[in-house]
């Protein structure tokens, strides 16, 4: 068979395939629209994980992620004989989604929350290097749950890869940006969607989305707090060189051993514990904390192995001497830079535990 037969042929049985999908599809939303909730769940199943990293993205917390993904599929449910066909399904679900969380941002009912408490923590810890504005509204990201967003490049307009866009650095910088920035920015930047889409799905024009865009980027680059690490330096997940780093880290900090933890940090390492506003950076200042506060005498903790936000995580376990229990202490999160730990960020709520698959207390060995 001439080659330009075969790339004909070919071309056919994918046009031909690509031909029986739709109307597959076209079958399961005429079956969903008639009341099939199984046709429904047929229909929205294949989107319900990235449109949860999409709330995250927008909110910075898991926990209020799977919710409004939740009130996302009801609404969408509710809706759905109304849904005309004109944008894909996929971009029907975002535009809810999207819509839901900036509903969410602006009502501000969750920035309130625990907001006494988090004064009591400030009050007590040792002076800053530095202090934010605002509390960091941010949880981590279990990447278990990362792992199951199908493999669904993002389109050409993409600035970051998916991992790059749930990195820590990544989400503290867009919550400085309004929360219209912030969805222009995550729809065009991070999910690669078409001006011409993301004005469908705000509502807005495409030269109000473009105005909005270029907005958001100068304030990305101009937030002090986007310090992204650098991407070619870094250990590749799971490599020789990231395991020698993560265990000494675990064996430094299970033991207390305040001098081996500094010297794995990088010269101007960052530590925070959102959504505390409290920053301590560079080696003396992180080593003055963890003297005084994490690993002062009497406390030792044991590491359970991780990974979150596309980075090396640990769930944190509080000794009791008193008791055989070890309790939950909250999860950690590293970033790494070369040989080094460039970022240590501490996540004091012990509910996302759960989130993590991480058992709910330890026994002493």
């Amino acid at each position: 068979m001439a080659p330009e037969a075969a790339l004909t042929e070919e071309a056919a049985v994918a046009g031909g395939a690509a031909d029986e999908g739709v109307q597959a599809e076209t079958g399961v939303l005429a079956a969903a629209q008639a009341g099939d909730d199984d046709a429904f769940q047929e229909l929205v199943g294949p989107y319900r994980r990235e449109l949860q990293v999409h709330c995250y993205r927008m909110l910075g917390s898991i926990q209020d992620a799977e919710d409004l993904t939740q009130e996302t599929l009801l609404a969408a449910w509710r809706g759905l004989a109304g849904f005309e066909g004109r944008a894909s399904v996929r971009t029907w679900l975002y535009r809810i989604a999207t819509n839901r969380c900036l509903n969410e941002l602006r009502a501000g009912a969750r920035r309130s929350r625990d907001l006494t408490e988090m004064r009591k923590q400030e009050a007590i810890l040792p002076e800053p290097s530095r202090r934010r504005a605002e509390p960091t509204w941010l949880e981590p990201y279990p990447d278990a749950l990362l792992d199951e967003v199908p493999d669904r490049a993002p389109g050409p307009e993409a600035r970051y890869e998916t991992r790059e866009s749930v990195s820590l650095a990544f989400l503290i910088a867009i919550q400085q940006l309004p929360p219209n920035q912030r969805a222009v920015l995550v729809l065009r930047d991070a999910l690669g969607f078409r001006a011409a889409e993301v004005s469908e799905i705000l509502g807005i024009t495409t030269v109000a989305v473009n105005s909005a865009l270029r907005r958001a980027r100068a304030g990305l680059e101009e937030n002090e707090g986007l310090q992204r690490p650098d991407r070619e330096n870094a250990p590749l997940p799971g490599s020789l060189q990231e395991r020698r780093i993560v265990d000494g880290f675990t064996h430094a900090f299970e033991t207390g051993d305040v001098d081996a933890l500094v010297a794995l940090l990088t010269e101007d390492a960052l530590l925070t514990m959102p959504p505390l506003p409290l920053e301590y950076q560079g080696q003396a200042a992180i080593g003055d904390f963890l003297a005084s506060v994490a690993l002062r005498e009497g406390r030792s903790y044991a590491l359970r192995a991780t990974r979150a936000n596309g980075q090396p995580a640990f769930g944190a376990y509080a000794r009791d001497w008193d008791s055989p229990v070890l309790h939950p202490h909250g999860v950690v999160v590293l970033t790494l830079a070369g040989d080094r730990i460039a970022g240590v960020t501490r996540f004091l709520d012990n509910v996302l535990m759960t989130s993590f698959g991480l058992p709910e207390s330890l026994r002493a060995a």
